[in-house]
């Protein structure tokens, strides 16, 4: 089959891949629409070592196989954690930290950059009737961006501070709005806070004189040193959520977050029916933020249009509809 191969960080689009195979319990899955987000750019900076594969873990395909035949010539998408269900980890429910898992494009199990993948068939869910791919292709997004609802951090009275109004940022602080807090959003692209202030969402271009300025701080820059900007706008005895994932060194100023008595809190995957509905209903804008569409083949231009400064989401079309 074709798909994108990684290794050593150079990337390459291969005809001569091997299919897939499902084992017990697992679905194939022919990939139709494939997003490229800022985790895969940072494969190709090393962001896990000595990674060799298929990468990409947001898509929407076709079941081809699955246990259970109702299931075939669906629409789906993927939950992309891998569980082995009976560690510590798994037993306790925790499935997406257990401590043998593979993760779709990442770690130990070939991505969505490619023709067809398997996934256990409990991770699909199915796409609702209507729905185009170029939408539901942001389930995996918006469900982590979800996530940061189910840390608890997150009240209806508070003052929140997305912190990046990149992709996930854009995203992260339309799901924050749906608790009722109000919302605000500091970035450095003027020409995309439209999709924010038609959902109510304040946006902040400078962030000079705003220490101390919100109750949470959802950290999305992507950038080391976000951490940082964050301790210095979130209030004593506030919260910051942790989005950001990045080859490289954080430097952390812990001592600060003690003196301030500052909950860390990392955020990563999320709840799929959730972001399925929310997208089914239009509750949550994902069209604006689709730059530009590559066809397989052009998999490294695409590749490089997604690396630039300020780039929004770049899809990949596998195979046609």
């Amino acid at each position: 089959m074709r798909g994108v191969y990684l290794e050593a960080g150079i990337l390459y689009v291969r005809d001569d891949l091997p299919m897939p195979v499902p084992a017990d319990g697992e679905a194939l899955v022919q990939v139709r629409t494939a997003g490229i987000c800022a985790t895969d750019i940072e494969l190709l900076r090393g962001y896990v070592s000595g990674f060799r594969g298929i990468p990409g873990h947001e898509f929407v395909g076709v079941v081809t196989v699955h246990p259970h035949a109702e299931w075939v010539g669906r629409r789906v998408v993927g939950e992309i954690n891998i569980a082995c269900g009976e560690c510590a980890m798994c037993r306790r429910g925790l499935r997406k930290h257990c401590l043998q898992r593979r993760v779709l494009g990442l770690r130990g199990h070939n991505g969505a950059f490619a023709e067809y993948l398997t996934l256990p068939a409990e991770n699909l869910h199915l796409v609702p009737d209507g729905l185009p791919d170029e939408v539901a292709v942001f389930t995996e997004p918006l469900a982590t961006a979800l996530q940061v609802l189910e840390t608890g951090a997150i009240g209806p009275a508070d003052r929140v501070l997305v912190l990046g109004d990149g992709k996930l940022g854009l995203l992260v602080a339309q799901a924050a709005a749906l608790a009722g807090p109000e919302v605000f959003v500091i970035g450095r692209h003027p020409e995309r806070w439209h999709i924010l202030r038609g959902r109510g969402i304040t946006t902040i271009e400078d962030a000079g004189g705003l220490e101390h300025f919100a109750d949470v701080v959802i950290e999305c820059t992507g950038r080391p040193e976000g951490f940082s900007e964050a301790l210095r706008l979130v209030r004593p005895q506030g919260a910051i959520i942790l989005k950001s994932t990045f080859a490289g060194a954080h430097p952390l100023n812990l001592s600060e977050a003690v003196v301030k008595e500052v909950q860390v809190i990392g955020s990563r995957c999320g709840p799929f029916e959730p972001a399925l509905r929310l997208l089914a209903r239009r509750q949550v804008g994902v069209e604006a933020l689709i730059e530009a569409v590559y066809p397989l083949a052009q998999a490294e231009q695409a590749f490089a249009h997604a690396g630039r400064r300020g780039a929004l989401k770049i899809l990949l079309r596998i195979t046609d509809a």
